[in-house]
């Protein structure tokens, strides 16, 4: 029981530790939620000294401390969980204004100058074409779309619009899609893959990463929770050592084990 019990309250304090270096993580990053409330300037400092004093009450084994600090972390819990959901419904929002404006600005070639600058920058750096498919720019398809033939997996020649293949990185478009000039031969090889989902994981990975820290110091902090109430209330789950006594007419009794201290 005495190896059990130091192996519990060391890793209270390896716990405690940890959610102290999830508060030093909030005030590092410094997030704030979607009505502006900043969690990190509140939760993190928070987090920080309330983590000191229970790797105290852990050390120490002061069980009144130990059981404060477990009531103090859990209402910090729930108030950074009310603050933070909606980050995760904003997630889910965000695909589909995404997606609203993905179709707002197609065709491309008919898009705003900047639009399309920025769009060509990505196409060129990521090896992809159009927000949904090299269909959004229509007939007009840009420079940054080509692939490279040698780099395509072998496909059905003079593919048509509609029924292009999707193995490998580029894909065949038939002259009739893309009409043959000087520069141009009769098929065309683009890129596959779209750039819309790049670009939304491009969009969404602060949220990501304020989800991310959050689910992390959630973690910690029910397993804070859960160790250093069980250090904390000791008294009433470990059983007391007994001893058996006969007295005098021959009945066994039963009494608490005097402690040695």
């Amino acid at each position: 029981m005495a190896g059990c019990r130091s192996y519990l309250r060391g890793l209270s304090i390896c716990v405690t530790v940890l959610l102290l270096v999830s508060g030093v993580v909030m005030i590092g990053v410094g997030f704030s939620s979607i009505d502006g409330t900043p969690v990190a300037e509140v939760f993190g400092p928070i987090t920080v000294v309330l983590s000191v004093l229970g790797v105290c009450a852990a050390a120490l084994d002061l069980k009144p401390l130990l059981l404060l600090f477990s009531a103090l972390i859990f209402v910090e819990f729930v108030a950074l969980m009310v603050v933070a959901a909606p980050l995760v419904q904003v997630q889910a929002q965000m695909d589909g204004a995404v997606n609203e404006v993905f179709l707002n600005v197609t065709p491309l070639h008919r898009a705003e100058l900047y639009i399309q600058t920025e769009l060509n920058k990505l196409q060129a750096s990521d090896s992809c074409c159009g927000l949904r498919g090299f269909e959004d720019w229509e007939t007009q398809l840009p420079v940054t779309c080509r692939c490279s033939p040698a780099a395509a997996a072998p496909l059905q020649p003079n593919s048509r619009l509609g029924d292009v293949g999707s193995e490998g990185p580029c894909v065949t478009v038939g002259g009739d899609l893309y009409p043959p000039t000087s520069e141009v031969t009769e098929t065309l090889w683009v890129h596959s893959e779209p750039c819309g989902p790049i670009l939304k994981s491009y969009l969404s990975f602060p949220i990501k990463i304020r989800i991310g820290i959050i689910s992390a110091f959630a973690t910690i902090a029910m397993a804070a929770i859960a160790l250093c109430l069980a250090l904390g209330l000791e008294e009433h789950w470990k059983t007391p050592p007994v001893e058996t006594i006969v007295d005098d007419f021959d009945r066994v009794k039963y009494q608490p084990k005097p402690s040695l201290t």
